[in-house]
């Protein structure tokens, strides 16, 4: 190295403009990590505080209770009770009210009101699994009330405080999983509500979007990208799906609204209307992603089929489809994720009705979890505080669910050129 070249690199000003250069990296990973740690202390703050308040709604506690059936005035057979029309039968009863008379004679007058509408639905299986205790009295484990159950968690107010240790006094209480809550639907009354009718509605109306979005967007997109003619037309149609895929969601759910329901005259509130809107919304982002991840095949694989003497059919959907598969599964991923959580579209299309069943099938009236979530949200009653958080656990778990079966499908037709 030369005397002028040694200078140069000894040079002060060179020295510190390399120290700054080092400065400038550390300060850029800095950034980047302080970047990485302030989303995960915002994605953990989100789970505590749902975990905080939602984990409460999996669980429920359970009085105990003696009722004399003879005394209760349910006019009850128990022969009568092992047909078709038994439910019906119990369901028609008074239960509520020998309920509240059992509870007053056990308690006092300041338990009237002690058990809901989940106690009763409790006391009707009981009594269809056993017709016999009708005539006896019969000792129960029952859910109590909304609020005594606020109470028992720590949230009631005076009275309800001074019945639940009157409870533990007489080890009365005790504290299990609501099963109810996974097995149950909407319901007036928190102690009774569950998600599996919602549930059972958003998996239906995801099953309706998967199988018209999902379809018809690779086939478009491999249309475009490997069939369609290069003209002005075809350039329009590209726009066209651009735009659509940032259009915001509600207005997908007026489309549906005016042609699914005011034209095809289809049923309101239905996990199919539901699909087929939530598929118009995803259908570009599918097409999309999978344009790219056609282009993203590398040519020589196309021109060494061709070269063999393949036609452009196979080499489409033999050579190049398959290698596509994954990015294409990665949009997929991506637009049914993003279905799976919207609510706008599917409130303008009526799936904010007042479920008490789960559907039965894609025609019949259902709602599904984000939209059981708003309305949950939007009681006035504490009670429903922590099943709106349970049930927002409930719909993360879901999700998780789904996008890990489309990665692993993802991850199994991965193919590495």
């Amino acid at each position: 190295m030369s005397s002028r070249a040694a200078s140069r690199w000894s040079d002060p000003d060179m020295t510190r403009r390399v120290a700054r250069r080092y400065a400038a990296e550390r300060r850029f990973r800095l950034l980047g990590f302080f970047a990485v740690a302030l989303s995960v202390a915002f994605l953990a703050f989100l789970l505590v505080t749902m975990a905080w308040k939602g984990l409460g709604g999996f669980t429920n506690y359970e009085a105990r209770l003696a009722i004399d059936f003879q005394r209760s005035d349910l006019f009850l057979d128990p022969a009568t009770l092992t047909g078709p029309d038994a439910h019906h039968e119990v369901a028609s009863a008074d239960l509520a009210g020998a309920l509240s008379k059992a509870a007053v004679a056990a308690y006092g007058p300041s338990a009237e009101e002690m058990f809901g509408d989940g106690a009763v639905e409790a006391l009707t299986d009981a009594i269809l699994a056993d017709p016999q205790m009708l005539t006896r009295t019969e000792t129960l484990w029952l859910p109590l009330g909304s609020a005594l159950d606020s109470a028992a968690k720590g949230t009631g107010d005076v009275e309800a405080n001074r019945l639940v240790a009157e409870l533990e006094r007489r080890n009365s209480l005790r504290r299990g999983f609501n099963w109810q809550f996974l097995s149950a639907s909407d319901s007036t009354d928190p102690s009774s509500v569950g998600v599996w009718g919602a549930l059972k509605g958003s998996f239906l109306t995801i099953l309706v979007t998967m199988a018209l979005a999902f379809p018809i967007g690779v086939f478009a997109a491999v249309y475009l990208e490997e069939f369609a003619p290069r003209n002005r037309w075809t350039d329009a149609i590209e726009v066209s799906i651009n735009n659509l895929a940032a259009v915001p969601s509600i207005i997908f759910g007026l489309l549906g609204l005016a042609v699914f329901l005011n034209v095809m005259n289809l049923p309101r509130s239905a996990p199919l209307v539901g699909g087929l809107t939530l598929a118009l919304m995803t259908m570009p982002v599918i097409v999309i992603a999978g344009r790219n991840a056609i282009k993203s095949v590398p040519p020589s694989i196309r021109d060494a089929a061709l070269g063999i003497g393949a036609s452009k059919m196979q080499v489409t959907f033999q050579h190049v489809l398959p290698l596509a598969l994954p990015g294409i599964l990665t949009g997929t991923i991506i637009g049914m994720a993003r279905a799976l959580g919207e609510t706008a579209p599917l409130l303008m299309i009526g799936m904010r009705a007042f479920i008490a069943a789960p559907p039965g099938g894609i025609t019949d009236p259902a709602t599904v979890l984000p939209v059981q979530i708003f309305l949950w949200s939007d009681e006035v009653s504490r009670g429903f505080i922590e099943k709106t958080s349970a049930a927002i656990i409930v719909l993360l778990l879901f999700m998780l669910l789904m996008n890990g079966l489309a990665i692993y499908l993802r991850n199994k037709f991965e193919r590495r050129w």
